[in-house]
C-alpha cells in the first residue's frame, strides 16, 4: 500500500481541522440526486447520540460531474437538525469534500475509502462510520447502530445486517457469506455489506497493510476489510439496520465487474493466509447490535434466462479454463449442467415469446414468469461449494493467473443464481434465506475437500511434505 494519498490540500484541511473523535466517511460518484439525504441523516444521528463528541464529516469523490461535491456542503444549514432534534451539539460538524486520487492509477470505491482512512487516522478518531452515497434507507439511527458497539463495545468492525430481498445480494449469499464463514469461522452474514463501523486502531492496522492490489481499490476494498479484521484479531460484530433501499442490481446485467474484484480479492486472501483457517472447524454466531426489525425489503426482478444462457454460453468460450481449474469429477457435473442450462433458456425463450418467438412479445415476462418457464434446472449446492474450493486451490497453485480464474467463474455464478431464482420463486424472503444458511453449512461440511486438497498440493511442491 502507498504510504500516503493525501493531497497537500488535504494535509492542510487536516492540519486546520486538528482531530476529531467521530467521523462519518461517504465515499460518491454521481449521487447527487441521493447524497443530500445522506449527509441530512448522518448529520443527525451524530447530532442525536454523540452530541459531546466533536464529529467531521468526509466526502470522497471521484470526481462527479453532476455536482455532487456541492450538495454535500451546500445540504441545509447546520442548525436545521438542530430544529427538529431539539438537540445543540457541543460541537459543530465539520464537513469536508475533496476528489479522492486514484492509487497507482486506479480509482474506484476502494480507493476512495483509502483516503478517508488517512484522514480518519490523521484526526485520530475513535470510530468511523462510512455509509453509501446511495441510500434511501439511511435513518440517524445508523450512525448510533455503527459507532455504539465502537465508542460503548470496546468493537472494532461493526458489519452490517440488513433486510434483503431474496433475490439481492447474490455475490454475499453465494460467495463472501459461505466462504468466509467455512474459512474464517466467523458467521458475519453481510462481508461485504458497505455501510460499517471501524475503530481507530484497526483504521491504523488497515494502512500498516502490504497487501494492497488493483482489484482492492476498487470493490474488494469490503472482503478485504472483513478478512483482514479477521486474520488481525480483531473484535468483530454485527448491527441490525433494517432495510437496505439503495440502487439494486440485476445480477445478470450489472454485477460481472464487481464479481471479478470481489472473489479475486477473497480468493487471493484465502491463498496469502492459509494459517487462518487450515484449523478452523465450524463456525459460530457473532455478536449482534440492535433491535431487530420486522420489515419486507422492496422486490428486485431479475433476469433468469440470460442467467442460464451466461451459463451455457460460458460452456462454449472458458470450458478450457473450467478443466485447468476445476477437479474432473466437477468440471465434468458443470459442463452437462451448462448444457442443460441452454436447452431450458431455449425452451423458456420460445414458451414467451422472448426474442420475437412464439408469443406477441408486446411486454417483458415477469421474474417469476420466466423462473416458472425454465422449470426444475437446479445447480446443487455441494457442486457449487467445490467449485469456489477448487479456486482456491487454484489460486494457491498460480499457474493461471488469478483474474482469468475468476473470470470464467463468471457463468457458473450465474448458473448458480439462476438456480437459486428458480428454486426460490414460490417462497418468502425468510425462507429463501434459510437455504442461503443451508448453502453456508455445505461449505462447512465441504471444508475437509478443501484442507485436503490444500495438503496435497503442499505437498507436491519442490521440497514439500511427503
Amino acid at each position: 500500500m502507498p504510504s500516503t494519498v493525501l493531497t497537500p490540500t488535504v494535509r492542510d484541511q487536516i492540519t486546520r481541522l486538528g482531530s476529531a473523535d467521530i467521523m462519518v466517511g461517504i465515499p460518491s460518484f454521481k449521487n447527487a440526486a441521493t447524497i443530500g439525504y445522506v449527509v441530512r441523516a448522518a448529520h443527525a444521528g451524530l447530532v442525536q447520540y454523540f452530541p459531546d463528541l466533536k464529529p467531521v464529516l468526509v466526502n470522497s469523490d471521484a470526481g462527479s460531474p453532476d455536482g455532487t461535491q456541492r450538495v454535500v456542503i451546500e445540504t441545509e444549514p447546520p442548525d436545521y437538525v438542530e430544529r427538529i432534534l431539539l438537540v445543540r451539539p457541543t460541537n459543530r460538524l465539520d464537513r469536508v469534500t475533496l476528489t479522492y486520487p486514484e492509487i497507482d492509477g486506479v480509482g474506484g470505491k476502494g480507493a476512495a475509502l483509502r483516503t478517508i482512512f488517512e484522514i480518519a487516522a490523521a484526526l485520530n478518531v475513535q470510530a468511523l462510520v462510512v455509509v453509501d452515497s446511495d441510500l434511501r434507507s439511511i435513518v440517524p439511527e445508523w450512525i448510533e447502530l455503527l459507532a455504539g458497539p465502537i465508542l460503548k463495545g470496546g468493537y472494532d468492525f461493526v458489519t452490517p445486517l440488513y433486510a434483503r430481498y431474496k433475490y439481492d445480494g447474490t455475490i454475499t449469499n453465494t460467495v463472501t457469506y459461505p466462504l468466509t464463514r467455512a474459512l474464517y469461522g466467523h458467521r458475519i452474514r453481510q462481508p461485504i455489506g458497505g455501510d460499517f463501523g471501524v475503530s481507530g486502531d484497526l483504521v491504523r492496522h488497515y494502512l500498516e497493510l502490504d497487501d494492497w492490489t488493483e482489484d482492492i481499490s476498487k470493490f474488494g476494498i469490503d472482503v478485504w476489510m472483513t478478512t483482514s479484521a479477521l486474520t488481525g484479531g480483531f473484535a468483530v460484530c454485527q448491527t441490525r439496520l433494517g432495510a437496505k433501499i439503495h440502487d439494486p442490481k440485476d445480477p445478470g446485467s450489472d454485477l460481472g465487474p464487481m464479481f471479478r474484484q470481489v472473489v479475486g480479492t477473497i480468493l487471493r486472501l484465502a491463498a496469502a493466509h492459509p494459517d487462518a483457517w487450515l484449523d478452523i472447524r465450524g463456525s459460530h454466531d457473532v455478536p449482534v447490535y440492535g433491535f431487530e426489525r420486522i420489515i419486507d425489503p422492496p422486490p428486485l426482478e431479475v433476469n433468469s434466462i440470460r442467467l442460464l444462457s451466461e451459463f451455457h454460453g460460458g460452456s462454449l468460450t472458458v470450458a478450457e479454463t473450467w478443466r485447468r481449474t476445476l477437479a474432473k469429477e466437477n468440471v465434468d457435473m458443470v459442463l452437462e449442467l451448462a448444457a442443460e442450462a441452454g436447452k431450458a433458456a431455449e425452451k423458456a425463450n420460445r414458451s414467451l415469446g422472448v426474442g420475437g418467438e412464439g408469443g406477441s412479445g408486446a411486454s417483458s415476462p415477469t421474474t417469476i414468469e420466466m423462473a416458472e418457464a425454465l422449470g426444475a434446472f437446479h445447480f446443487p449446492d455441494d457442486l457449487w461449494a467445490r467449485c469456489i474450493y477448487d479456486l482456491v486451490i487454484a489460486t494457491r497453485r498460480g499457474d493461471v493467473d488469478t483474474g482469468t480464474l475468476v473470470a470464467a467463474l463468471v457463468p457458473i455464478y450465474f448458473g448458480r443464481v439462476g438456480s437459486f431464482i428458480i428454486e426460490n420463486r414460490n417462497v418468502t424472503t425468510a425462507d429463501a434465506e434459510e437455504r442461503v444458511e443451508r448453502q453456508a453449512r455445505e461449505f462447512e461440511l465441504l471444508k475437509p475437500y478443501l484442507v485436503k486438497r490444500w495438503s496435497e498440493a503442499e505437498a507436491a511442491k519442490p521440497g514439500g511434505a511427503s
